[in-house]
């Protein structure tokens, strides 16, 4: 079950560093209406540090920036 996003969280997407991986990810997320659980299973990650890419507290590491890559792409299609 998705209970949506909080503003909190989408208010400090927006001002977050677009150019990071991250938080580009979660502004499509957000977007979207992707689920940070969902996300989370399908990268392999936990939904912590989902949240933290979002926020731009930390950066995707080199292993998944490739995925997140692809992944960003075929989201933006849609």
């Amino acid at each position: 079950m998705s209970y949506g996003y909080s503003q909190r969280l989408i208010e400090a997407n927006k001002k977050a560093d677009g150019k990071s991986l991250g938080v580009a990810l979660g502004r499509v997320c957000i977007k979207q209406n992707i689920s940070v659980s969902e996300l989370a299973d399908k990268l392999g990650v936990t939904r912590a540090t989902i949240y933290n890419w979002f926020w731009g507290l930390r950066a995707p590491d080199r292993k998944r920036s490739a995925e997140i890559e692809r992944l960003l792409a075929k989201l933006k299609r849609t």
